[in-house]
């Protein structure tokens, strides 16, 4: 990077809090960019609003523009993701942002020339513009945050990321919407100036950004949209997590475009409440959005946790459900402002459910977004955004329709009469609440690793209180061999916790077995192995299933002590490794656990009766402190179980 610090790797003694990232070159003026772009946007779509409102226009002007402006702005999204992503792939990204920057303003300057002249053909012409140049920028506004955060950053930057799309949509349009009022007869200049002001500043912010390096240089690029579209969608549903996630973020997109699509409505008819009060629902929701999205990389402690997906889906049905019942019938007043409608009963309830779908929403899609980004091949990474927003832009498309269209008693297709239930509101937002949670249901019966890990997260951060140390040197990429003291029967969730990558463990059969645990481990891929008297067939296949693992690039962890712990202290590690690194020299990373002897699940007595479990030790306090620490990896190859436990016991020290 231009500023020194590698790819991938923190500053040193750079803070572990996502706003830390506000401070460095390598995050701040890409942050900055794609802000002003998203606020930019909004500003220019309200901005057109407000002067065909200024100008007096007739209806059918407007309907003219409400029908065509949806229309125009997201067509690009369908005819050139695939050419955009094949561009982000090629090109080196901070270039390609400074050529799509450069583009905004030229389209502004046309933009500009439409306010003055005050034509709606050039405004939608320019229009049509910033959906192009949005469609550009999309794949590499996603794929540059592996190529310069550290993996335990993604989910932070990615919270900052679309904590600042949902504020600057927000203000974008309530800026662009007083832009007439403000300024009266000199509208059309300010409008055209401000536009202008916002693209040429965005482009200087963006030529701060560091060069980033293109993920597949040499990739030659097919013009043909239609092919490629389809080869992009495909890359997109290659591995079933990422494909699910994509399927998940479409899905937020669907729910998001119901819902504020709904609002000036009913900011109107259910809430008794003036324009004025359609801004105030849509700040709701989108500062909820924001907050939902920050408290991510806390939530997460800073690795990427897509239990935090099955929490969002549930809590958003949830808020869904209550929003619409809160409100059921038209209101009894109109024209209310703010302070007026939250005097009303249930005003504040109403409120709450805006800010928590908003909350639960930032939860959901934050983890998705980082899962696709961590799990992708940097050499695809933006052709699989393409993929997304061509997806993206399809469940839009459907959810503006579906919106409409259910809340008519029929509609007309090919001469057809179709009956439709003639929703009204709130019946549209309950039945969103059941999709959404049909749909989650869905995702995660398919791909039960999201709710294993949900799963696993609420036991692990219910019961301990995890302190992770050194975790950044697992490397990003690669196989890689974790050994690790073992203490209790809950190190392999609280491992799973802490390391950023999918982890496959090696345990004994038996525990393996534990009835309930067996799901969480059979979910996760763990590795069942048993000693050479117990089961040598059992055994054999464990080393075969490790090798495997480790020859397709995944991170496995073993416990070499061959059992739990009888009195807390580490017992001489077995010759396994060794036999595992004779097939495979992967670099091994050396962990220990700290704290754990005295919490929940270790080992109580040496006296286990034959053939069970040994019994739980009771806990010295609820929550109790663990850590997790992590040496530098060492070489496979010059390694043996004696070193790996000498280096295991220092890492541990005196706290068991």
């Amino acid at each position: 990077m231009a500023d020194g610090t590698p790819p991938h790797e923190p500053p040193q003694g750079s803070s572990h809090s996502q706003y830390a990232l506000l401070r460095q070159r390598r995050f701040l003026p890409f942050f900055l960019t794609q802000a002003l772009g998203a606020f930019n946007d909004n500003v220019y779509r309200q901005a057109i609003i407000g002067m065909l409102f200024w100008l007096g226009v007739s209806s059918a002007d407007k309907t003219l523009y409400t029908n065509l402006a949806p229309a125009l702005f997201i067509l690009p999204y369908f005819l050139f993701s695939a050419l955009a992503g094949q561009i982000a792939e090629k090109v080196e990204k901070s270039r390609l942002i400074r050529i799509t920057t450069a583009m905004e303003i030229a389209i502004m300057s046309l933009a500009a020339v439409g306010f003055m002249t005050q034509n709606l053909t050039v405004l939608l012409v320019a229009l049509f513009g910033t959906g192009l140049q949005s469609t550009l920028f999309g794949p590499v506004k996603y794929s540059i945050l592996p190529t310069v955060l550290h993996p335990r950053e993604l989910t932070g930057g990615n919270g900052l990321v679309e904590m600042g799309t949902s504020i600057s949509i927000l203000v974008g349009m309530i800026i662009g919407g007083m832009v007439f009022n403000a300024a009266g007869d000199n509208g059309p200049w300010v409008a055209g100036a401000l536009v202008i002001a916002l693209a040429v500043t965005g482009h200087l912010v963006s030529r701060a950004i560091p060069p980033a390096s293109a993920g597949a240089p040499e990739l030659k690029v097919n013009w043909n949209p239609i092919p490629e579209s389809f080869a992009v969608l495909r890359l997109a549903k290659k591995q079933l997590a990422v494909r699910n996630a994509v399927l998940g973020v479409s899905w937020f997109w669907f729910v998001g475009t119901v819902l504020t699509s709904q609002l000036p409505t009913y900011a109107e008819v259910n809430l008794g409440g003036s324009a004025t009060l359609y801004i105030f629902a849509l700040a709701m929701f989108s500062v909820g959005t924001g907050v939902g999205s920050l408290l991510c990389e806390k939530l997460s402690a800073r690795t990427v946790e897509i239990g935090l997906v099955p929490l969002g889906a549930f809590g958003m049905t949830a808020f869904l459900l209550d929003l619409s019942l809160s409100r059921p019938d038209a209101a009894g007043m109109t024209g209310l402002d703010v302070m007026g409608f939250l005097q009303q009963p249930g005003g504040w309830r109403t409120t709450i459910d805006l800010l928590g779908i908003g909350l639960f929403t930032g939860f959901f899609v934050v983890p998705l977004f980082a899962l696709i980004q961590s799990r992708t091949p940097k050499s695809e990474m933006s052709r699989v955004f393409a993929g997304l927003n061509i997806q993206n832009s399809g469940f839009i498309v459907l959810a503006a329709v579906l919106g409409l269209t259910l809340q008519l008693p029929s509609f007309e297709v090919a001469g057809v009469r179709v009956p439709m239930p003639e929703l009204d509101i709130p019946q549209v937002f309950l039945a969103l609440a059941i999709a959404n949670a049909a749909v989650a249901l869905w995702i995660f019966t398919i791909v039960p690793e999201f709710l294993m890990r949900f799963l696993s997260w609420m036991l692990v951060r219910t019961l301990y209180r995890l302190r992770p140390g050194g975790i950044d040197r697992i490397p990003d990429e690669g196989a890689a061999l974790v050994v690790c003291n073992h203490v209790s029967y809950m190190d392999a969730l609280i491992l799973a916790a802490c390391i950023p990558r999918p982890v496959r463990f090696v345990m004994y059969y038996r525990i393996f077995n534990v009835p309930v645990m067996h799901w969480f481990f059979r979910t996760a891929k763990a590795i069942p192995i048993a000693g050479a008297r117990e089961n040598p067939e059992l055994m054999q296949r464990a080393f075969d299933d490790i090798d495997a693992a480790l020859a397709e690039g995944e991170i496995v962890c073993i416990f070499p002590e061959g059992s739990l712990t009888r009195d807390g202290e580490i017992a001489a590690f077995k010759s396994g490794v060794e036999k595992v690194l004779e097939r495979r020299p992967v670099p091994v990373i050396p962990m220990a656990l700290r704290g754990m002897w005295t919490s929940m699940w270790s080992r109580r007595s040496a006296r286990a009766e034959a053939g069970r479990l040994g019994r739980m030790r009771a806990p010295r306090g609820f929550r109790a402190r663990v850590e997790v620490v992590a040496a530098a990896p060492m070489d496979g190859a010059q390694v043996d179980a004696g070193m790996l436990e000498a280096k295991v016991r220092e890492l541990r020290g005196d706290h068991a």
